[in-house]
C-alpha cells in the first residue's frame, strides 16, 4: 500500500530532524512520498522509529475486473503492517555500529543482508557496521511480525528506510553541535560526520549526545535513488561466511543449559496416534536415554545424543490407532477432488479449447529439518525456533500451558529453507508439550523421514481450463481449480478476518481469499472467471512455495500453448498480443529475445516460454527441454532421470531491487523449484503414508536434471518501488518446462510432476518409522 507522513507541507531541500519546520512553506500542497513523520525514542543511545499512514486503497482508480489489480495479497499484509511500523526500531551504538531487530524471519532467502542495505544507504554507514537481527515474538507488532506472500521487503522498506533517515539527522544535529558549525555544514560518509575545515567525528561518539531524553516526533526526508550507492547495486549476503564456514547459528547450534537431544517415534500412518507401548522400560534403559514419554503425536525420546535417540526410536514396540488418512492413496484422493470439482459451465457456442490436469502431493520439507529448542517451567516457557508467525506460536504455547502471554519467550532463530514450512510451528508445539511432561529442557529434532510422512505438504490438486475464442479474439477464459485444503492456520487467517470489511471479498472464506488475492491474470482474456474448492482435511498440508499459482500458472499457460496450435499461432507472440501491460510485455521480450526464441532444434528437443505475475512484479521464463530417448532414459542408480532442462533464461522486473545479487539468487532458486514440480518432485501415497523417506528418495532437482545454462536478466526499475520476489520465479519456471515438454513430445502433459507414474526406489519400511542409515554413503553420490 501507498503510504505518506501526516503533515501537510511540501520540502523543497532536505533537511533532517527539528530544522525542518522552519523551511518548510506555508502553503499546502501534494504529499511528497519522501517525506515522512517519526519519532525519536527515550533511550540512552540514539533510537529511532517511523510513523506511517495509509493514502487509501491501493490503485484503487485501475479500470480492471481483475481483483489483484485493484488489490492483492501482498498490499494486505502491508496494509496489516502498517499500524506497528513505529514499534520497530533503528539503534545507534557507541562503538559505531548500527543494529536493527527485524521482525521477520530469514531462512537463507537474504532479507537480513538487504535490510542492512537500507539502514546503510539512508544512514551512509558501511554496510559491515549494520547489524541485523531477528526479533523475539512481539505480540504488540500484531501482523507485523509474518513472513511470508514475499512481503518482507515492500512492507519493510519505508519504515526502516524512515527511521535510519531520522537517525541520520539527528546524529548531523548532534555533530553540528559539537563542531561548532551550522547543519548545512555537516555531513556524514562512510559513518564519519565532516564538518569546516575537515574537522570530523564517527557516529559512535555521538550517539549518546544524540539520544532524546523524552520522546518526541520529528519529520525526516528520504534520500533519493538518483544519490543511492547502496540500494540497487549487487552485495554480497552478510551472513555469507558465516554460512560457508559453519560459523552460522541454526536452532539445533544453540547451547541452551539442560536442552539434550530429543526426537520421536512416529506413526506408521498420516496422524496416527499411541494406542500403547510394549517396551518403554526397556527402551529407557538403553544407553544414553534420560526419558520417555507418550505425547500427542507419538513417543518422545530424550538422550545424550542423537545417535542414541535414534537408536531408541528404532528399539521402541508401539501399537497404533488408525490414522486420519487411514487407506487413503493417490487414486481415492482423485476421485474425491473429482466428486468436489465446481461445474466450468456449458461449452461454448464458439471454438474453445480446454485441459484438465492433476499436481501430485509434494514435500514441503526444508533442508533443515523441522526443530525446536524449549524449557517449560511451571511459571514460565522459553523456546527457540525458526518461525515465520513467532506471534501466533508463542500466543498458541501461553493458551495451552495455561500461562500469561508474558510468560512466554518464543526466540525466532536464522532457519536453513522454509518454502512455507516455518509459517508453521509444530516441532515447538512439541518441544513444549515435551519439555512440560518430563519437567525438563529439550532439543527437538525431526528426522528427514518424519517431514516426508508426517510433516507438511503441499496439497494434491486438480485444476481445469477452457478457453473460448472466435478468429484471433479470446472471449472468455474459465478456471476451476480443486484441492486437497490449505491450511492456513498460522496468521493468514487472522489478517483475513481482522481486515474483512476492507477486503473486496467479504463473505469468502480463507482459503478462496487467499486464492482471489494472490492469483491475477495477465492476458486480455475477456470474461475471466477463477474459483477455487478444497476438500478432505485429513492431511497435514502447507502453503509450499507460491501457494497456489505454480499449478493455476502452469495449467493456464498450457491451455494457451493448446490455443497457440489449434489457431496456428506462435506460442509467444499470441502471449504477447494479448498481455496488458507494458512491464509484461517488457519481460515477455527480453526472455524471447535472450534466449532466442523460435530458433532451429534437434527433434526430441523444444522450448517453452511462460509468464507469470503478482505483487507488482512480473516474470517471464524461456527453457529449452532434451526428450530425446537417450536422455530420458539415462541410468540413474534409484532414481528416474527423464527429460533434462537444458537451458533457462529468466527475465524479471520486480520494481526497485534493493540487492540485484540476491533476487538473481532467488530467480535461480525459483527455476530450480520450477524444474522439480515439473519433472520429478512428487510424494507417492498408498495405504494412509507417504512412501518417501528421505531426500534420497524425494527427487528435487538434482545435478542430472539442472541447466547447465541459466541467465537470469533483471529488468530496470520503472515503479520507484520494490515488488514481491520471494516466489516470483517458481510458476512460470514450472509452467515453462511443462510448455517446452509438451512442444518437444507432441503430446501436452496433465499430470505432474510428469515422472510420478515411475517409483523408482524400494519404499523403506514405515516400522520403525527411522531408517537404517546407509552405510555405503562414500562408494557413490546421490
Amino acid at each position: 500500500m501507498c503510504c505518506l507522513l501526516k503533515g501537510t507541507r511540501e520540502r523543497r531541500e532536505p533537511v533532517h530532524g527539528d530544522d525542518v519546520a522552519a523551511q518548510q512553506p506555508a502553503t499546502t500542497r501534494a504529499f511528497d512520498r519522501r517525506r515522512f513523520l517519526g519519532f525519536v525514542l527515550a533511550a540512552p543511545t540514539l533510537v529511532t522509529a517511523a510513523e506511517l499512514v495509509p493514502a487509501g486503497q491501493a490503485r484503487a482508480d485501475v479500470p480492471s475486473p481483475d481483483i489483484t489489480e485493484l488489490i492483492d495479497l501482498n498490499d494486505v499484509m502491508t496494509l496489516a503492517a502498517l499500524p506497528t511500523s513505529g514499534l520497530i526500531t533503528v539503534r545507534v551504538h557507541t562503538d559505531g555500529t548500527v543494529s536493527f531487530a527485524l521482525p521477520r524471519a530469514e531462512v537463507g532467502q537474504g532479507i537480513t543482508t538487504s535490510t542492512a542495505m537500507l539502514i546503510a544507504e539512508e544512514m551512509d554507514v558501511p554496510l559491515d557496521k549494520v547489524r541485523v537481527t531477528l526479533a523475539d515474538a512481539r505480540p504488540e507488532l500484531v501482523f507485523n511480525q509474518l513472513t511470508g506472500g514475499s512481503n518482507t521487503t515492500v512492507a519493510t522498506y519505508t519504515p526502516v528506510r524512515v527511521a535510519a533517515a531520522i537517525a541520520r539527522g539527528r546524529l548531523l544535529e548532534a555533530a553540528a553541535a559539537v563542531l561548532g558549525a551550522a547543519l548545512t555544514e555537516v555531513g556524514i560518509r562512510a559513518g564519519v560526520v565532516t564538518g569546516p575545515s575537515g574537522r570530523s567525528i564517527g557516529i559512535g561518539e555521538l550517539a549518546e549526545r544524540a539520544a532524546a531524553l523524552r520522546t518526541r516526533q520529528v519529520s525526516t526526508e528520504l534520500k533519493p535513488s538518483s544519490l543511492f550507492t547502496v540500494i540497487g547495486t549487487p552485495q554480497r549476503r552478510i551472513d555469507a561466511l558465516d554460512a560457508v564456514t559453519g560459523r552460522k547459528k541454526f536452532a539445533m547450534d544453540l547451547t541452551v543449559p539442560g536442552a539434550a537431544p530429543t526426537m520421536v517415534c512416529r506413526p506408521p500412518t498420516i496422524n496416527g496416534r499411541v494406542g500403547s507401548v510394549a517396551n518403554a522400560d526397556e527402551v529407557r534403559a538403553m544407553p544414553g536415554v534420560t526419558d520417555i514419554a507418550v505425547i500427542t503425536t507419538g513417543v518422545a525420546v530424550r538422550a545424550r545424543t542423537f545417535g542414541q535417540c535414534i537408536d531408541a526410536v528404532r528399539a521402541l514396540r508401539v501399537s497404533w490407532k488408525s490414522g486420519s488418512a487411514q487407506g487413503k492413496s493417490d487414486e481415492s484422493v482423485l476421485k474425491e477432488l473429482a466428486s468436489a470439482e465446481l461445474p466450468l459451465g456449458s461449452l461454448p457456442l464458439t471454438p474453445s479449447v480446454e485441459g484438465r490436469f492433476t499436481f501430485h502431493f509434494r514435500s514441503n520439507s526444508a533442508l533443515e529439518t523441522n526443530c525446536a529448542i524449549a524449557d517449560v517451567r511451571s511459571d514460565r516457557a522459553e523456546v527457540w525456533s525458526s518461525l515465520k508467525a513467532p506471534i501466533v506460536a508463542k500466543e498458541t504455547i501461553a493458551a495451552g500451558l495455561g500461562l500469561p502471554l508474558d510468560a512466554v519467550t518464543v526466540h525466532v532463530t536464522e532457519g536453513g529453507g522454509s518454502f512455507g514450512r516455518k509459517l508453521f510451528f509444530d516441532a515447538a508445539l512439541e518441544a513444549v508439550e515435551i519439555s512440560e511432561k518430563i519437567g525438563k529442557p529439550v532439543k527437538l529434532m525431526w528426522h528427514r523421514a518424519d517431514d516426508s510422512r508426517q510433516g507438511r505438504t503441499h496439497p494434491m490438486a486438480t485444476s481445469r481450463v477452457r478457453i473460448a475464442y472466435a478468429g484471433n479474439t479470446v472471449l472468455s477464459y474459465r478456471q476451476r481449480h480443486t484441492s486437497v485444503a490449505t491450511d492456513l492456520s498460522h496468521g493468514f487467517g487472522e489478517i483475513f478476518t481482522a481486515l474483512a470489511a476492507k477486503l473486496p471479498v467479504a463473505g469468502l472464506g480463507f482459503s478462496e481469499t487467499f486464492f482471489q488475492l494472490s492469483q491475477s491474470m495477465p492476458y486480455d482474456f475477456g470474461v475471466n472467471s477463477r474459483l477455487l474448492n478444497e476438500t478432505d482435511k485429513s492431511f497435514n498440508t502447507g502453503s509450499m512455495r507460491n501457494v497456489y499459482s505454480p499449478d493455476v500458472t502452469c495449467a493456464r499457460e498450457l491451455v494457451i500453448d493448446r490455443l497457440a496450435s489449434k489457431t496456428g499461432r506462435d506460442p509467444y507472440r499470441l502471449r504477447r498480443d494479448f498481455l496488458k501491460d507494458d512491464r509484461s510485455i517488457a519481460v515477455l521480450e527480453k526472455a524471447a529475445d535472450a534466449g532466442r526464441w523460435g530458433r532451429p532444434m534437434p527433434d526430441g528437443t523444444a522450448q517453452g516460454i511462460a509468464l507469470h505475475s503478482e505483487y507488482h512484479s512480473v516474470s517471464a521464463v524461456l527453457v529449452e527441454i532434451d526428450c530425446r530417448p537417450e536422455t530420458v532414459s539415462r541410468p540413474i542408480r534409484d532414481g528416474v532421470a527423464g527429460p533434462r532442462v537444458t537451458k533457462v533464461v529468466i527475465a524479471v522486473d520486480a520494481g526497485l531491487t534493493v540487492n540485484p545479487r540476491g533476487l538473481e539468487a532467488q530467480m535461480m532458486g525459483c527455476a530450480m523449484d520450477g524444474i522439480a514440480l515439473a519433472l520429478t518432485s512428487s510424494l507417492h501415497l498408498r495405504d494412509g503414508y507417504f512412501l518417501e523417506a528421505s531426500w534420497d528418495n524425494y527427487f528435487y532437482t538434482r545435478q542430472w536434471n539442472t541447466p547447465p545454462e541459466l541467465d537470469v536478466i533483471i529488468m530496470p526499475d520503472t515503479t520507484g518501488k520494490p515488488g514481491g520476489a520471494g516466489e516470483l520465479g517458481v510458476a512460470a519456471s514450472m509452467a515453462a518446462v511443462a510448455c517446452a515438454y509438451g512442444r518437444a513430445t507432441g503430446k501436452m502433459p496433465t499430470t505432474f510432476p510428469i515422472n510420478h507414474g515411475t517409483l523408482s526406489f524400494e519404499p523403506k519400511p514405515a516400522v520403525p518409522p527411522v531408517p537404517q542409515s546407509p552405510t555405503d554413503g562414500l562408494d557413490h553420490a546421490f
